[in-house]
């Protein structure tokens, strides 16, 4: 509800322009990239109950913050122009973002420690309880992202938007409550969330008397100090306290050991092209609705596909369950990479179909160098995706800047193949989350998943700075050919982790063979 609406509410508060969600967009992406380990790690070196605590009550508390905020901004906007020039205004967006943002990163941390974490203790040792219930939540997360979004559009369409602020706070005011109770509750009857192996630190202590014996030592004198001489000299030294440059880089040392824990994985390959599908034009956006209006689609129509694409998703879903019991787990993400991969080449055909605005003599960094050099006189494009975006809904554009589109089969095309495309995406995205879930060390999981977030928004953030390069229609033929390869190359990735993992077994589904695989399979790695 709030990662919708708070879209909205940058928009209306910047005079109907893209720029401050821009920024807030550009500021989510670059934290979780910088702060995904250290989340991680955060995650992993605290009790599981604290965790999740802490992290819902951070989360909420700054959407209400934020909402408040946001309601005294609506509501004194007028007042808050004339102040200082402006910049109290300014510094009230700066706060805004600033609370949003560390919303994000503490759903960041709830999101890792439960959908990564407590469902994998709660599923215990089996397999198909952990897919079944990877699923639910998927399709539960689905429908709150459908259902939520229209609630707060039909409050702000026949309210206002400051009682959609208002709306907001009270609503995650009580869910806190009800989420913090169910937490409770699920903790309370799972005793195996309470305990939380130190995986890295029994292996240490299994691994240092091995060295003493290799250096002839017993364990008695490893417990020594190895030099007694330095350590009498220095005894009041012994307690060592870190020092401030120790504290300062200590989460630089956690960034850069996160993301080699992360390549290190056997897994590694799997989680690159999850990453890689996240580089692209193709989702229900707002890049995608962008260019669905400059197509002539209205709002009734794009809602209308949003939900076949929702369903779509749920389907795929729905699906990742039986053709994982059918075929096996790591052919089931490489039977529904190839299902994607296959319905998004209708997107490509889309791009020279009767009615496409692709347009190769139109340069694709035309309107750029337009808006960066201010010369008025080059030819650019007739309508670009940002001003698609940012056109007030209720003034209608003059005839001629629209001219009517000889034919809607592009279009037609490409959201026919985005949709589709989202039942094999679903259940591709299953796939690599229960293969994170079931080869990363209950130690590390956290970590892993964060520096995976990390990689996530690396490539979406990617993306949108490929839209600002080459924002006009003409050019958005060439930004889906893009996108498809970027897809195309991440299920390459995915096809060598498979292939490494299964060899030719790959290729056969649905036969003997899968109940070897599934039998020679390790167990999961939680330590409980």
């Amino acid at each position: 509800m709030w990662n919708f609406a708070v879209a909205v509410f940058l928009v209306e508060l910047y005079g109907n322009s893209l720029l401050l969600t821009a920024v807030y967009g550009l500021v989510v992406a670059g934290s979780v990239l910088l702060l995904g380990a250290n989340i991680g790690n955060w995650v992993d070196r605290n009790p599981r109950l604290k965790v999740a605590q802490t992290s819902l009550l951070v989360q909420n508390s700054c959407v209400i913050l934020c909402g408040v905020l946001l309601m005294l901004v609506f509501h004194f906007k007028g007042q808050l122009v004339e102040l200082y020039n402006g910049w109290i205004l300014t510094t009230c967006y700066i706060l805004v973002i600033t609370i949003a943002n560390i919303a994000n990163l503490a759903s960041t941390a709830t999101s890792i420690t439960i959908q990564r974490d407590w469902v994998v203790v709660v599923a215990g040792q089996d397999r198909s309880r952990l897919a079944d219930m990877n699923a639910t939540v998927r399709i539960i997360d689905q429908l709150t992202n459908i259902l939520a979004p229209m609630l707060v559009g039909q409050i702000m369409a026949f309210g206002s938007h400051f009682i959609g602020c208002g709306f907001i706070s009270g609503w995650n005011l009580c869910s806190m409550c009800v989420e913090y109770a169910l937490l409770w509750k699920v903790y309370q009857k799972t005793p195996a969330l309470a305990v939380k192996a130190g995986q890295k630190e029994q292996e240490l202590k299994q691994l240092s008397p091995q060295r003493d014996c290799e250096n002839n030592q017993t364990p008695e004198d490893s417990s020594q100090p190895l030099m007694n001489e330095v350590s009498v000299t220095n005894a009041s030294d012994s307690p060592k306290q870190p020092s401030c440059c120790d504290q300062v880089s200590k989460p630089l040392h956690t960034f850069k050991a996160g993301w080699v824990a992360y390549y290190n994985q056997n897994i590694f390959f799997a989680g690159m092209s999850l990453a890689f599908l996240y580089m692209t034009v193709l989702g229900f956006d707002c890049i995608t609705t962008g260019y669905a209006y400059t197509q002539g689609l209205n709002g009734s129509i794009l809602s209308l596909l949003m939900g076949a694409s929702a369903i779509s998703g749920i389907c795929g879903t729905v699906a990742f369950t039986w053709v994982r019991k059918k075929c096996g787990l790591i052919r089931t993400g490489f039977i529904s990479g190839t299902a994607q991969l296959c319905c998004l080449m209708l997107c490509v055909v889309s791009v020279f179909a009767p009615g496409s605005p692709f347009d190769l003599s139109v340069s694709p960094f035309q309107d750029l160098y337009t808006h960066l050099m201010g010369e008025q006189t080059l030819p650019v494009a007739e309508h670009s995706l940002t001003d698609a975006l940012s056109r007030n809904a209720t003034t209608a554009p003059p005839a001629q800047e629209l001219p009517p589109l000889q034919s809607y089969m592009s279009v037609s095309l490409l959201f026919a193949g985005v949709i589709a495309a989202r039942l094999g995406l679903w259940s591709f995205d299953l796939t690599v989350t229960q293969l994170i879930q079931e080869n990363v060390m209950e130690s590390e999981r956290g970590v892993i998943n964060g520096v995976q977030n990390s990689m996530n928004y690396l490539l979406d953030l990617l993306h949108f700075i490929m839209v600002i390069l080459a924002p006009n229609p003409e050019a958005f033929g060439l930004l889906v050919i893009i996108s498809v390869s970027f897809v195309a190359m991440g299920h390459i990735m995915y096809f060598r982790f498979a292939f490494k993992s299964l060899g030719s077994r790959l290729f056969l589904c649905c036969s003997a063979e899968q109940k070897v695989e599934m039998d020679d399979s390790p167990s999961l790695p939680t330590i409980v």
